[in-house]
């Protein structure tokens, strides 16, 4: 069971968690979301259907070009193919943050 500080958001595919900082944690209203998603771009799509606000920095193509996406930890991600795994972290960020 997830603490309450998580939104939850079901649709087919893998469960993976995704955390906001920056103008994404603004315009998502929220830290983290819960989401399920097979691939990069469903996951992109999910989060623009979940959190409206986050629409004009998301696009057919992928995150506008002020925002990056790390995944785990471990890599930058764009493209939209990317596979998801069960459990996997993508923190979502403005480009600027931390310097």
């Amino acid at each position: 069971m997830l603490s309450s500080r998580y939104a939850r958001h079901r649709t087919l595919g893998t469960t993976m968690y995704v955390e906001f900082l920056g103008i994404p944690r603004e315009r998502a209203g929220v830290s983290e979301l819960e989401v399920q998603a097979d691939t990069l771009g469903q996951l992109l799509r999910a989060l623009a259907t979940r959190c409206p606000a986050l629409g004009d920095l998301i696009s057919a193509e992928g995150l506008h070009p002020s925002i990056a996406a790390n995944l785990n930890g471990d890599a930058f991600v764009t493209d939209l193919a990317t596979p998801l795994t069960h459990g996997d972290r993508l923190l979502i960020l403005s480009a600027d943050v931390g310097g």
